[in-house]
């Protein structure tokens, strides 16, 4: 198999493996009593993978997928930090409350037994 169609079928698994490590993260949120309101909701800064409802707080979630925990938190970068912060005001201007809403950021990493580990407020709104 040529190198360029051995990457594209890599990228399709991975694509895949992200979505089914993004559905167990959103059961396990609604086993928890949170509302998902949104799955890969686009802005123009980029993508936020979930966005829940806890009460009147709005939930930000980064879903993280490798063969670790570790790994999968080694992947959450700077730079996609700043790019989660830019996309979340985007969606927080169309909250009633607007930037005034209360909000967090939560990775949910998952390994490659399906096993999921929350990491609540990850990170703070600069």
């Amino acid at each position: 198999m040529a190198r360029t169609a051995v990457w594209a079928q890599r990228g399709k698994t991975n694509h895949h493996a992200g979505l089914v490590a993004e559905a167990i993260v959103a059961r396990e949120y609604a086993r928890r009593g949170m509302e998902i309101g949104q799955q890969r909701w686009r802005g123009s800064a980029g993508e936020i993978d979930l966005v829940a409802r806890d009460g009147e707080a709005i939930v930000f979630i980064e879903v993280k997928k490798s063969r670790s925990f570790e790994r999968a938190a080694d992947r959450v970068s700077r730079r996609q930090i700043a790019r989660i912060y830019d996309t979340a005001s985007e969606y927080l201007a169309s909250e009633p409350r607007g930037m005034d809403t209360e909000a967090r950021f939560d990775v949910a990493l998952v390994n490659e037994a399906g096993e999921i580990e929350i990491l609540e407020n990850a990170f703070m709104m600069m």
